[in-house]
């Protein structure tokens, strides 16, 4: 927590002086520069040998300006430092305060400019003349706006910090404070349209000053260059980067990457569209975790079924062979064996038997408490399922009898079944329903009293290839409940004798 709290100190102290580096060096730079173009226009010189008057009031205007100016930025500040200090979210007013703080400190700035161009304005006409008052409130109102539109738009550079923070408690949304439209017209204003106006007033009667206008027109011209490279950088950080960072993420997200999260550090446009992007990316990754856990519950094959023809009652008549698995003496093993444990001991069986069949192309349909049902060719279409049913069988029942926690039974059988969505529109499972599907789980049950613990009917034995049906040998005719006509199988044997 104390780490936290002075790495935020730090970057509250760099806000800080930013703010107010800002505020000195734009009162600073811009009374210099209407100062200098006063010189140029001659216009202290029209008012007579009282020229001093007015150099004295404007000098202790800008002292006054500055000592105001600091005091009020530290307060404004100051209600902001003590939540980000602390590393504590701001509340929604804090928030709100925060964002405001660009537009605060050009309301800071406009009231001082507006204040000295008022009193300078004023001397000047009492000292000179009416057109001596116009002339320097033109020439410091110009000099004012252009210092405001500075301070703001470099205010919001600054404040980016304290903004991404109050950002995530008040994210940009509904009527916007701030726009991309109001930026590019302030930028347009301090690279053309403040210059542009001075060079009309300068060149066009009435005449302003008595001086010759060349200078200052080349003077308003530079500062027109170089006010205009100044606002242009500062808009082109505060839209073109952040919209490079969005293209960034766009580009990450249309990779597959979901993992992805953008500052959202704008009030305008540009911060809903960073929240947007962010949006985006959680509900993709909300999709991915949903995918991700109904393919556990259901199957991977099974989701793509579901995602692809939608949550219908459909399906299809096709050739799957059915593999039942099922526990030896469940009952007495649930009644002699702690609940916890048998879980344990179930989780295992199973995971045999999910790798089994999943490195063949199987689905495992369903757990049924001890048993579970897998079927080869649904939803996916095997080219021979027979084979691969027969080599998972032999694969589960081998590797459940060198862990040696359970005895089991397999049953494997093949023939025509429906196999799709089964249930109501409101609740949905993918099935198999066939004479294949019950004709395996009634050789699961007697596969309990064969010594190699699987039975597999003649079809599916007779369907594989050789190389499969090599480990396979004739086990007998037996009465399956519910057929009136005795069924042919076979056994596999275990891996030492196939070896």
């Amino acid at each position: 927590m104390r780490k936290i709290a002075v790495g935020n100190f730090r970057v509250v102290l760099r806000t800080s002086l930013g703010f107010a580096g800002l505020g000195v060096g734009s009162s600073v730079a811009g009374a210099g520069v209407v100062a200098l173009l006063l010189l140029l226009q001659g216009l202290p010189n029209d008012v007579g040998d009282r020229g001093w008057v007015l150099g004295l009031t404007a000098a202790g205007i800008v002292a006054v300006a500055l000592l105001v100016g600091t005091l009020w930025t530290a307060f404004l500040q100051r209600r902001t430092a003590i939540w980000f200090v602390f590393g504590r979210p701001p509340s929604e007013s804090e928030a709100r305060r925060a964002l405001r703080l660009p537009f605060d400190m050009a309301v800071v700035s406009g009231t001082l400019w507006l204040a000295g161009t008022a009193i300078l304005s004023v001397l000047a006409g009492v000292l000179g003349s009416a057109r001596d008052a116009v002339g320097m409130a033109t020439v410091i109102g110009l000099g004012g706006l252009t210092t405001v539109g500075l301070t703001y738009l470099a205010a919001e550079w600054v404040a980016r910090p304290v903004m991404t923070i109050a950002l995530d408690v008040l994210p940009p949304r509904g009527s916007l404070p701030v726009t991309v439209l109001t930026r590019l017209v302030v930028t347009w204003a301090l690279a053309s349209g403040v210059p542009f106006v001075g060079v009309l007033l300068t060149a066009t009667p009435p005449d302003l000053g008595s001086a010759n206008h060349t200078a200052s027109l080349v003077m308003l011209s530079v500062i027109g260059l170089a006010v205009g490279a100044i606002g242009t950088a500062l808009l082109a950080r505060a839209v073109a980067a952040p919209l490079h960072r969005l293209r960034v993420a766009l580009d990450e997200i249309a990779r597959g990457n979901t993992d992805v999260t953008v500052d959202v550090d704008d009030s305008s446009e540009i911060g809903m569209l960073q929240t947007s992007v962010n949006q985006l990316a959680a509900g993709l990754r909300e999709q991915a975790r949903m995918r991700d856990l109904f393919g556990r519950h259901v199957g991977a094959d099974v989701a793509r079924h579901a995602l692809e023809y939608g949550a219908s009652l459909s399906g299809d008549v096709r050739e799957v062979t059915a593999l039942f698995v099922d526990v030896v003496d469940s009952t007495a093993l649930a009644y002699r064996t702690p609940p916890e444990e048998l879980v344990g001991k179930l989780n295992r069986l199973f995971a045999a038997v999910v790798s089994a069949v999943n490195a063949r192309g199987g689905l495992v349909n369903k757990f049924q408490g001890d048993a579970a049902l897998c079927i080869f060719g649904a939803p996916t279409r095997l080219a021979d399922a027979p084979t691969a049913a027969l080599a998972a069988a032999r694969t589960i029942r081998d590797a459940v009898r060198e862990n040696g926690e359970l005895d089991l039974g397999i049953g494997v059988s093949t023939g025509p079944v429906f196999a799709g969505q089964l249930g109501t529109s409101s609740r949905l499972e993918y099935t198999v329903i066939g004479d294949a599907v019950n004709e395996a789980a009634r050789l699961t049950e007697l596969a309990k009293a064969v010594p190699s613990r699987i039975l597999a009917s003649d079809a599916v034995v007779s369907a594989a290839l050789p190389s499969e049906a090599a480990h396979w040998e004739k086990h007998g005719e037996l009465e399956l409940r519910g057929r009136q006509e005795p069924t042919p199988t076979w056994t596999a044997g275990t891996a030492a004798q196939d070896g």
